[in-house]
């Protein structure tokens, strides 16, 4: 089955050789760009780091490399330690899981650094402030999404053989909706909704769910692990 990926590099290569691994073939045309936002690091001392993403980590160079960090899963955790960091925590799971991480390891009071993307959810800051931790957002990446479709996928989706896709892969709210939007202006809504949508959440499903579509598959557990094994066997 050829699989378009559309999340952004660097993961989408990665995904891409696990697919082929796997014995499908992937399309891979990302739809948004991680870029730095070129902000400093904010001052203070701070008692933990805490990471929604891997993307943030590139930016954490000016960061102290014993200050705890909080991961939200092992891929970005895995990231942190090859960064430097030495004191490394994975939730394991989403950001519900991260709070309650940061809740067994730190004390209440303790003042975290989130190194989060411009666009970014409420969670896990709000929980945390709620439960007494003083918490400080820091934008240190953004994701920037293509104007318009690109010609690669627009030229797949209108194939007529074996190079149409006939799945996509959506890791983030984000991707999803930004995908499901340049297909439109596209003229290829049809096409897109043809597709079979793997989603890694139910809120990655709920970027579909903007345009009419639903999940053909989501995820018990925000992993790429759990996302793959939703797959068919390749014919």
């Amino acid at each position: 089955m050829r699989i378009w990926v559309s999340r952004p590099e660097p993961g989408a290569a990665r995904t891409a050789r696990r697919l082929e691994g796997l014995g499908h073939a992937a399309l891979v045309v990302p739809v948004l760009r991680i870029v730095p936002t070129g902000t400093s690091l904010p001052p203070g001392r701070f008692d933990g780091l805490i990471l929604t993403s891997g993307n943030a980590v590139a930016a954490t160079d000016a960061a102290p490399r014993d200050l705890p960090v909080l991961a939200v899963g092992a891929r970005t955790a895995e990231r942190a330690r090859r960064a430097g960091f030495r004191r490394v925590h994975s939730a394991e799971g989403d950001a519900g899981d991260l709070a309650a991480l940061v809740a067994d390891t730190l004390a209440p009071g303790s003042t975290l650094l989130h190194a989060a993307g411009e666009d970014r959810k409420p969670e896990p800051a709000a929980s945390l402030a709620a439960a007494g931790f003083s918490v400080t957002v820091w934008n240190a990446y953004a994701a920037r999404a293509e104007e318009a479709l690109p010609d690669a996928v627009a030229r797949a989706l209108r194939a007529e053989d074996e190079t149409r896709p006939a799945a996509a892969l959506h890791y983030s709210r984000r991707s999803a909706q930004v995908a499901a939007g340049l297909c439109r202006e596209a003229g290829l809504a049809g096409a897109f909704r043809a597709l079979a949508h793997y989603c890694l959440s139910p809120d990655v499903e709920a970027g579909l769910a903007e345009f009419g579509l639903a999940a053909h598959f989501v995820a018990t557990r925000p992993s790429e692990d759990a996302l793959l094994a939703g797959l068919p066997a390749p014919d």
